[in-house]
């Protein structure tokens, strides 16, 4: 598997992923326009601004997407998923490792960070197998029921 800059067919597919508002905000936060259209959804994503990639397969089938950028000193991860067909068979394992390296070396730090909501069980259970542990975080966090996450690459 490896990362790739997501293309316009990713996104079309990764826009298919979320049927509600709910499963929306879950995945990206307070900030994201919903209904969305392409256009609002590739300006939402911020493509732009932030590090994104999809994780494909040998075959280059679409596995995952997710962003890395810097926030306070760290490799902050976001909006990581997976392919609904593709879950449970390690390929947030394989986005997570791919995400955490490349950004670690890209940005020159050795502390990665992320957010994830108290009620996405699956994802929390991921993160604390990867070694995250909750901590506070130094500003208010504008999302109800938000954890911060942080680990140091490595470990």
């Amino acid at each position: 598997m490896k990362l790739v800059t997501p293309n316009e067919q990713h996104i079309l597919t990764m826009m298919e992923w979320f049927p509600d508002q709910p499963s929306l905000m879950i995945w990206s936060g307070p900030n994201f326009r919903y209904p969305y259209t392409y256009s609002s959804f590739i300006a939402d994503l911020k493509m732009d601004e932030l590090q994104s990639f999809s994780l494909v397969d040998e075959a280059g089938n679409f596995k995952g997407f997710g962003q890395f950028y810097l926030r306070m000193d760290k490799c902050h991860l976001g909006r990581i998923i997976v392919a609904p067909n593709s879950r449970g068979q390690k390929i947030g394992t394989e986005l997570i490792t791919q995400l955490s390296i490349l950004g670690c070396q890209t940005l020159a730090v050795d502390t990665i960070s992320l957010f994830v909501l108290v009620n996405n069980d699956s994802a929390f259970k991921l993160y604390q197998s990867f070694g995250f542990e909750i901590e506070d975080y130094p500003e208010k966090i504008t999302l109800e029921n938000c954890l911060y996450m942080v680990k140091k690459h490595g470990k």
